[in-house]
């Protein structure tokens, strides 16, 4: 337990990699308290070496409640200070350029179904129940075999996945440590975690420190779907 919680630590995902901030941004758009964000995270990214989670931008602006810091970080990509790059802990990146001067074409939603909760007590449900939902092209960005389930509870905060999240995964035969996965537990329940292998099992790590993470016998987990994407609930 000790060394994956070292190695935990040295691996940890960083949730805003910050570029440099471009001319043609122009911050006078924001908030105060977007631009108070925006700012500890160009500074924090540039003194420490690595992106700041959201209680680290909690801390920094004197904020107390991490989920006002996520609806600013959100605030900031729609505004097109920041972006995500969907992949492993759904990093969080400047953008570059004018942005202000460029038109996206038109780009084509798909449907693709929707399972339900990531809740423990029941596996995905089957796919004849499957309800549709629509994905715009920025999220689903042309791949195959993508589902959507729905958060439920607190254990990947630290990755800026929420409760009452939408989360778009990919069922595929290749997973590796540190991706952010769906597994199966003894064909019962169903969680979100990082997923890491080594002599000792199968490892399912949650991203939120008042939690531990867990270790299982190979036969006792199926791994569903690799996180490629989220969705903010309304």
């Amino acid at each position: 337990m000790a060394q994956i919680a070292s190695n935990k630590k040295r691996k940890k995902v960083d949730m805003f990699r910050f570029f440099s901030q471009d001319k043609n941004m122009k911050t006078t758009n924001l908030t105060r308290s977007q631009q108070k964000v925006l700012q500890f995270v160009e500074q924090f990214s540039t003194k420490e070496g690595r992106s700041p989670t959201l209680k680290d931008i909690a801390a920094g602006v004197g904020c107390t409640a991490v989920s006002t810091i996520h609806r600013h970080i959100t605030h900031l990509i729609g505004k097109g200070f920041l972006d995500r790059e969907h992949g492993r802990g759904n990093n969080i990146i400047r953008r570059d350029g004018d942005i202000s001067s460029v038109e996206e074409p038109p780009r084509s939603a798909k449907i693709f179904p929707f399972y339900g909760d990531v809740a423990a007590g029941s596996p995905l449900m089957p796919d004849t129940r499957a309800m549709p939902i629509e994905l715009p092209q920025t999220i689903h960005r042309d791949k195959e075999d993508l589902f959507v389930l729905r958060v439920k509870g607190d254990s990947m905060t630290d990755d800026s996945i929420l409760d009452g999240d939408l989360v778009v995964l990919q069922s595929k035969g290749d997973y590796r440590n540190g991706d952010r996965v769906v597994a199966l537990i003894d064909r019962e329940e169903v969680t979100l975690k990082e997923l890491r292998r080594d002599r000792e099992g199968v490892w399912l790590i949650p991203h939120n420190p008042n939690l531990s993470p867990h270790c299982y016998d190979p036969e006792r987990i199926q791994i569903q779907g690799v996180l490629i994407g989220v969705m903010r609930a309304c």
